[in-house]
């Protein structure tokens, strides 16, 4: 730990912190909705902000990658004018947990790739990230261990850890080293809290503990050996492809392309919005044909991104373990269970932990 990297911030000062945030940026950060529901809205006040929830409902990739988004503008009266769109704006995101912070590091790595995805990248540039930790798990759902997505290690601008009389603050970038100078009312850190942190961190390890009972290492040998295995059909059952778990995941980029004419004729516009693999339109190409018609094949095809066929590509897994497939399923397909029916099913033993 380089001791210049951090500062402190009084747990009496965290409401005044903001406010000095929101006087010179537009802030979005995790706001209670009633009935345990959480979602990134943007705030006015320091009293919207719940600093301890479980995964909003929609992650806050929803900044990077909107619902909704228009691509391109055209007319058509006199002669064929396009123009492409590109919206944006200067945003902090506060209160990211760790989880979401690993998803956008997971879509950072598909969307740089040739052809790069500029509009993302020119959200990406505009968008503050200040994480908060997890000290606890957030609910039973939650799988962030398995993942190594319980720990903050990059993707940040700061991170707040709360210690027992105050919140230790990690500076990971010159943009959040901008705010910190900006705000103003952060205090230097002491040996004191540098071991409080190292402490928590190490009584981590003894709260959050490996939630499936595999190796990470092994999980694609795994994959490899379960393409056939029952636990898809049984799935089939269960499922009743409402789209859910992949509309809620923080890693899924998929996406439609639609053109809105307006009812003159002169005009319209070429937007993107989120799609869904779950879905059964979303196999289907001409002549009627569905290569992935069955509920199993799509359920398959969903655990296989997640699992296995990312890792080939960009060597990291593409589950943050936020738990909110599992949370958000009308079905009651809970992921934990999937992945522990699928080594159940192996007949190696080497998956056993």
């Amino acid at each position: 730990m380089r001791i210049e990297q951090y500062r402190i911030l009084k747990k009496s000062l965290i409401n005044q912190f903001i406010d000095r945030l929101l006087s010179f940026s537009i802030i979005s950060a995790p706001a209670y909705k009633g009935f345990n529901n959480y979602a990134f809205q943007e705030i006015k006040s320091p009293e919207e902000v719940s600093l301890k929830y479980i995964p909003t409902i929609i992650p806050p990739k929803k900044y990077f990658l909107p619902i909704r988004e228009t691509l391109l503008e055209f007319q058509t009266d006199n002669e064929l004018k396009i123009e492409a769109v590109t919206e944006y704006e200067n945003l902090i995101l506060f209160g990211v947990h760790t989880c979401d912070i690993n998803a956008i590091k997971c879509l950072n790595l598909v969307l740089n790739e040739k052809p790069k995805e500029s509009s993302y990248l020119l959200r990406k540039k505009h968008i503050a990230i200040i994480g908060i930790e997890c000290n606890d798990y957030c609910d039973e759902y939650a799988s962030c261990t398995f993942v190594e997505a319980h720990i903050p290690t990059t993707g940040y601008d700061l991170m707040l850890t709360e210690l027992s009389n105050c919140f230790i603050v990690h500076i990971h970038s010159a943009r959040g080293m901008e705010i910190v100078e900006k705000t103003n009312i952060f205090e230097p850190v002491t040996i004191k809290e540098l071991k409080e942190l190292e402490e928590l961190r190490n009584n981590k390890l003894k709260i959050f503990i490996n939630e499936i009972p595999i190796e990470k290492r092994y999980i694609s040998e795994l994959f490899d050996r379960s393409f056939n295995a029952s636990v898809w059909k049984e799935l089939e059952h269960k499922c009743i492809s409402c789209g859910n778990c992949t509309s809620v995941c923080p890693t899924c980029y998929c996406f439609d392309i639609r053109d809105d004419i307006d009812l003159s004729l002169n005009s319209g516009e070429r937007y993107r919005v989120w799609f869904s693999c779950q879905l059964d339109p979303f196999a289907r190409i001409a002549g009627g044909i569905n290569f992935r018609k069955e509920r199993s094949a799509r359920q398959r095809h969903r655990f296989y991104r997640k699992f296995r066929y990312l890792i080939d590509r960009y060597g990291i897994i593409f589950c943050t373990g936020c738990g909110r497939c599992s949370r958000s399923c009308m079905a009651a397909i809970n992921l934990k269970e999937v992945l522990t029916a699928l080594i159940k099913e192996s007949e190696s033993k080497i998956w056993q932990r």
